[in-house]
């Protein structure tokens, strides 16, 4: 994924991949439980991926909505908490658009935040590990509280 943490007047992330898997682990067990693995994180980006694993298919051996909307999910929190500092952020809404079954095997989030502040929006593409082409597209909302001063 080309970052915008490639050019050199983008702020540095608030979080590193590391403190982001701390950070599920401690408050958000529930991620453990999908396997998704965090690849990269720079500010207002996340790049998230979800394990080929059969529990995760449904009828004809795609992979399962669901597990594409919590991968989607995870990735925008990633963008969010990267380009913000506020891990108490939460999902306002989730709009998922699949374009395409997701073949079976591993998928990718790529996630940039589009707008910070109170109310924060990005974007989520969904892409198969192997290539092609994009097999959903996620838009969503975050209501970021205020930072204790």
């Amino acid at each position: 994924m080309s970052t915008l943490a490639d050019l050199a007047d983008t702020p540095a992330s608030y979080i590193t991949p590391d403190a982001f898997r701390d950070l599920l682990a401690r408050l958000h067990p529930f991620a453990a439980a999908m396997g998704i693995e965090v690849q990269e994180i720079a500010y207002g980006q996340a790049t998230l991926r979800l394990p080929p694993n059969p529990a995760n298919q449904r009828l004809g051996g795609i992979v399962a909505g669901p597990m594409l909307m919590g991968l989607a999910d995870l990735a925008l929190y990633a963008a969010v908490v990267s380009a913000t500092g506020v891990p108490e952020a939460v999902t306002a809404s989730l709009t998922i658009h699949f374009l395409r079954g997701a073949p079976a095997g591993g998928i990718i989030a790529e996630a940039r935040i589009l707008k910070t502040g109170r109310m924060t929006a990005g974007e989520v593409l969904l892409l198969p590990e192997g290539g092609g082409e994009p097999v959903a597209q996620v838009i969503s909302t975050w209501s970021v509280p205020r930072k204790a001063r």
